[in-house]
């Protein structure tokens, strides 16, 4: 009698993840340790430090900017379901919005290529700042970057420090209010992002809160221009309120926002509608309310009108 052929079940295979879905697990994680911790994240284009979603000028005004126009710091959220939903598909890169998070970063950077030979980087600058001032940076969580190192502080209570460039020295840049940086474990076309000091992060020491506490400035009063045609008037005092309201991206997009108005306006010095001392008097006190230092609103200024003056259109093919 033939015996019967037994049959043996194959176990399941365990299931397979998408390619893209594999890619999104590590940032995925990277997302919600950032948010373990209190730190509100955005995500950021897969391989690129800039932020998803729209810009202002593109925003539908629907869903969460219903009510008008929410930045990247607004968008940042600790909650894991939306965490989850944004990082599902795929494998955005992390930001870490400083101002809500508490923090205070700082940002060390290379030389640059085209700069001199011996020039300081952020580090060295860093180093020698600590040096003259007779202090010492406490231990603290650093992450090593793309292309240099992030130190991570505690903000003090109270403050509301913002972001800067060059405020403590040569390629020394601080992420805050106003801005974000790149969390551990996302990466760009530069390199990765990996914890390199993995302890507490450590209160902001005083004297470095000092130097980056802006000093208190008056509102800025509306600009009333008396010399000039009234094209000219009108496109200065609405280059002003411009600039007085620039508040994204911190000093590096006010800076843009200063020398793209200061472009706007300085075809009509060109053309001789407005005289320039009256153009660069009023641009220079807009750049200031906005807390840019004075030499920087100068050099950018006189950069923007000299260009503009040199190569304007004239005014019959305008």
């Amino acid at each position: 009698m033939t015996q019967p052929t037994l049959l043996r079940r194959v176990p399941d295979s365990p299931p397979t993840l998408p390619s893209v879905e594999l890619e999104c697990l590590p940032l995925l994680a990277s997302a919600l340790t950032a948010a373990e911790r209190g730190w509100p994240v955005i995500p950021l284009h897969p391989g690129s430090k800039r932020p998803a979603g729209h810009a202002e000028r593109a925003c539908p005004g629907t869903g969460r900017c219903a009510d008008g126009h929410r930045t990247p710091e607004e968008r940042a959220t600790t909650d894991p379901a939306l965490i989850h939903a944004a990082w599902a598909h795929r494998p955005y890169n992390v930001g870490i919005a400083t101002g809500p998070a508490g923090l205070l970063v700082i940002d060390l950077d290379p030389v640059k290529a085209e700069e001199p030979e011996g020039a300081p980087d952020g580090a060295t600058s860093l180093q020698a700042l600590c040096e003259r001032a007779g202090q010492v940076l406490p231990d603290t969580y650093r992450v090593r970057t793309a292309r240099g190192e992030h130190l991570y502080f505690t903000a003090p209570t109270g403050a509301r420090l913002k972001c800067s460039a060059n405020r403590l020295g040569p390629h020394i840049d601080t992420r805050a209010w106003g801005g974000y940086v790149v969390a551990p474990g996302s990466t760009t076309p530069d390199g990765i992002y990996e914890v390199a000091h993995d302890v507490p992060v450590a209160p902001l020491p005083a004297w470095l809160a000092t130097l980056l506490t802006e000093p208190h400035r008056p509102a800025p009063v509306p600009v009333r221009v008396h010399d000039g045609t009234r094209a000219a008037r009108t496109a200065l005092e609405r280059e002003c309120a411009v600039i007085a309201a620039a508040t994204e991206g911190g000093p590096d997009g006010r800076n843009n926002t200063l020398h793209k108005s200061a472009c706007k306006v300085g075809r009509f010095v060109a053309w001789g509608d407005i005289p320039r001392h009256v153009v660069e008097q009023a641009i220079q006190g807009a750049g200031e309310s906005t807390g840019l230092p004075p030499a920087e609103c100068r050099t950018t200024i006189r950069s923007a009108l000299d260009w503009v003056i040199t190569h304007a259109t004239p005014r019959a093919a305008a």
